[in-house]
Parts: structure tokens; sequence; C-alpha cells
């Protein structure tokens, strides 16, 4: 009998732990394969870095020998003030630093709360259930703009010290003040896509919260990283797919930016295959009046964290959506070198179209001023109707300018307002016998020296820093001023 008992209780012993271990077992889920990531972003190849120290000191040069004096003299700078309205799309820094030329591509993260930005990016990078893992949660969870970059070592960097080198590219965020930096935070993860991209993690966005209560100003932080980055992920969820004023202004700066942002319809396999299509036309629905253009950025549906997809969903299709976004992101890391040289080139056309404008309100102040006559008054009357004066179409005549590429009339009331007409120069003015003209130099950068290094990067080349043969810099610049 007492066999019979031990016997029992072995078998129930054995049972019990069966049951344990199932429930162990079904409390952990499985985990996704990660080979087609590594593959994809080519994480695995043992090729030596792309040789572009030479491109970028030659780009350097270019900026700041025949761009940057032109842009201080006619202070462009205080154009970009109102930059939302003078130039819709991606903007140089106000003084850009050589940090901010040869900084690594941006891939920004927007979106409301708790769609899985965070959980996005720490499947991209692997982090999960390592220290430096970003918080994710069914609340609001990021609270700060979160630079996840390239480092030896696992490091967190505080705000105040990001903005005080100057070499990491984000001192220009001191101007957002001290409680934003209190809220910018960086991590510094040794991962080999971090050492071709930089992760910005963004906190999500609360409709039902005033902007006012972030305690710094949230929308011009965006604008600031939207117009620095080179792809951007708008990620939604199938629970949050209302657009209120908050998410409205949002897409608002994101005009002129179409080519940069990828929709991401996250959480795909929460659904079954009827609500999904569902949730992806209501999707559309809500974003059709904010996406005003001719061909809808692409959407790319999946869900993007490390464990894998709920059983009786379409998996191979998340699959290959999730590939197809990689292919995205690796496709805007091998362009980076051949896209910043024609961000510096739109960037330089810019500028000389700031100063001829400038150039030719001068001019016409010069011309209607009298001995008698009240030079605020004339000059408030150039300003308030510029077409009187042919300002803008003077230009359009004489230096073979497009009109798409002109600013927004309004915005030079507000520039001329900190800065007075007679503060400036003509540009026949600004010349030198050793240095040339400042005009002359940013055209044959625009036309010549920079077009010319993006096709030496096209053709395999590597521009020597010491020799110009490739762009010709050792050309001394003509001075058509200067009397013979």
């Amino acid at each position: 009998m007492k066999g019979l008992n031990l016997l029992c209780c072995c078998v129930a012993s054995l049972l019990l732990l069966g049951t344990a271990e199932e429930v162990e077992d079904a409390s952990e889920p499985t985990k996704r394969d990660r080979s087609h990531l590594e593959s994809t972003l080519k994480l695995n190849e043992e090729k030596p870095a792309d040789d572009v120290s030479g491109v970028l000191q030659r780009l350097r040069k270019i900026y700041h020998s025949s761009i940057k004096p032109l842009e201080h003299s006619y202070r462009y700078n205080e154009l970009r003030q109102h930059e939302i309205t003078a130039y819709p799309g991606r903007t140089l820094g106000s003084s850009a630093t050589d940090g901010e030329i040869t900084s690594k591509p941006m891939v920004l993260f927007l979106g409301p709360w708790s769609v899985g930005k965070s959980s996005m990016i720490n499947y991209l990078l692997g982090l999960d259930n390592t220290p430096y893992q970003l918080y994710t949660g069914a609340e609001p969870t990021t609270s700060e703009f979160t630079v996840i970059m390239h480092g030896p070592k696992l490091k967190t960097i505080e705000g105040i010290v990001m903005a005080a080198d100057s070499a990491r590219s984000f001192s220009p965020l001191e101007k957002f003040g001290q409680n934003f930096l209190e809220k910018l935070i960086g991590i510094e993860v040794p991962h080999k896509l971090l050492e071709r991209v930089t992760f910005v993690d963004t906190p999500g966005i609360i409709e039902n919260r005033k902007q006012q209560e972030r305690g710094y100003p949230f929308n011009d932080v965006c604008q600031w990283f939207i117009d620095r980055a080179d792809l951007i992920f708008v990620v939604f969820d199938p629970t949050k797919l209302d657009v209120g004023l908050e998410l409205e202004m949002l897409f608002r700066q994101l005009k002129g930016r179409e080519s940069q942002i990828r929709i991401i319809l996250n959480k795909a396999d929460s659904l079954a295959t009827q609500e999904l299509m569902r949730v992806y036309g209501a999707l559309f629905w809500s974003l059709a009046p904010l996406i005003n253009v001719t061909e809808p950025p692409r959407v790319y549906v999946s869900s993007f964290w490390p464990h894998d997809y709920q059983p009786e969903t379409h998996r191979d299709l998340f699959l290959k959506e999730e590939i197809s976004l990689l292919e995205d992101l690796n496709q805007v890391i091998e362009n980076r070198m051949e896209n910043k040289i024609a961000f510096i080139r739109q960037h330089a056309i810019r500028v000389r179209i700031h100063a001829l404008l400038v150039d030719r309100y001068l001019q016409t102040y010069k011309d209607k001023m009298t001995f008698f006559s009240d030079g605020e008054l004339v000059f408030r009357d150039i300003v308030e109707d510029p077409d009187r004066f042919f300002i803008f179409k003077s230009i359009l005549a004489k230096t073979n300018v497009s009109k798409f590429d002109l600013p927004n009339r309004e915005a030079y009331k507000d520039f001329f307002g900190i800065n007075p007409i007679t503060s400036f120069k003509l540009l026949s003015q600004q010349c030198s016998y050793m240095g040339g003209c400042f005009l002359e130099k940013i055209e044959k950068a625009i036309t010549r020296e920079l077009p010319d290094l993006l096709g030496s990067i096209g053709l395999g080349k590597k521009p020597n820093v010491l020799s110009c043969d490739v762009t010709g810099c050792g050309e001394t610049p003509k001075n058509r001023y200067r009397k013979p």
C-alpha cells in the first residue's frame, strides 16, 4: 500500500513539473529570425568601409570658401527664421559646422504615442533584453528626444553635453532652451548599423495635451530634426488612426519632404485579414487631407518587434514588407554621399538667390532715394509691394533663376524688419583682389565644383584633397569689377 502511494506521488510530481514547464514555455513568446535583417542591411559583410574622407574634406572646403562667405554677408540664417513660409523643405543650419556637413544619415521616427517606435528601434538594433534597450509599454513611455548613435561602448550622454560638443552637430539645439536639453538624451551603442546611420526617437504625439505643457517648443524642435533627416518614418498602429491638431501640425511641417516620408502601419499581425483591410483604408482616409501630393508616400504594413508573427496571419506578406523597408533604409545609407553633396548644392542655390534678391532690394532703394526722401518710407513702399518695382521678375530675367526656387515674398518683410537694408552691401562691392567675388565663387561651386565632386563618386574616383584636377579648385576666380 505504501509503495502504491509512493508511485502515485511520483506520477503527480511529474505531471505538475510538466505542466509548469508548459506554462513557462507559453509565457515566453517565440523570437523572430533576424537573418533577413542582417543580410538586407549587409551587417555581416566583411568589406572595407567606403573611403569618403577625401570627398568630405573637399566638400567642407567648398562650403567654407565658396558658400559660407555669401551666406554670412547677406545673413541667410535670419531668413531661415521664417523658412517654413520662405523655403518649405530641407535646409542647412544657420551656420553649418563641420559636424553637420560630415554627419551620418539621420532616420527620424515620428507618430502617436505607444505605436511601436521605440520597439522598432530595439528590433533593428537588437537591443531587447539589454541594459540599453529603449523603454516600451502600452502607456506613453518616451518623453525625451533620444538620439541613438555609434560609440565604442554602451554609454548615455546628457543633452547639455551633446549641445556643447560641436563635433556631434547638435549644438544648434541650445537655442530651444535648457528645459529642452533636459529632454534630450544620446545613447552610444557599438553596433555596425550605427556606423553608417543615426536613429532619432521622438516623444509620441498626445492630442489631449497642449504643446505648452511640454515645457519647450515641441513643434520647433521637430522641425529642426525634420530639416536634417534623410528618412522619416511616421508610425501608426490599428488603434490610433485619428488625426488631431498636433498631428495635423506635424504633417504641415513635413510639407516639401514627401520623398523622405515612409508611413508604417505597425502591429498588423494583431488583426484578421478583413479587419486589416478596413484599417488600411481608414489610415489613407485620415491622412488624405494632410498629404496633398499626386503620389502618396510608401506605406509599409508589418509588425516590427522581435517576437514572431501571430499565428494564422499573413506572415509572408509581413516579411516581404519588412524586407522592402530594410532595402529602403539601406539605399539611403548607400547614397549618403550623393545626397549630402546634392543637399549642399541645393543650399548654395538658395543662398545665391537670397543674395541676389537682397542686392536687388538694395539697388532699387538706392535708385529711388533722393536728397529729400525719407529712407524709411521709400523702403517700406518697396517691401510692401515688390512686384511694383519688379524685384522678383528682374531676378528671373537676369540671372536664369527658376521661378519655382524663389522664396516667399512675405518672408522678406520680416527679414528686413530685423535687418536694415542699409546694413548690406551691393554684390558688386563684395569683391577683393586676392579672394575674388563672392557671387562668382558660389556660382562656380554650383555649376562646376559640386557637380564634378558628385560625378567623381559616381565614377568611383577618389578625389585628392590636395589635387584640383577634378574640381578645378586651383583656378583663381575672375574679378570682373577690378579695373584692368
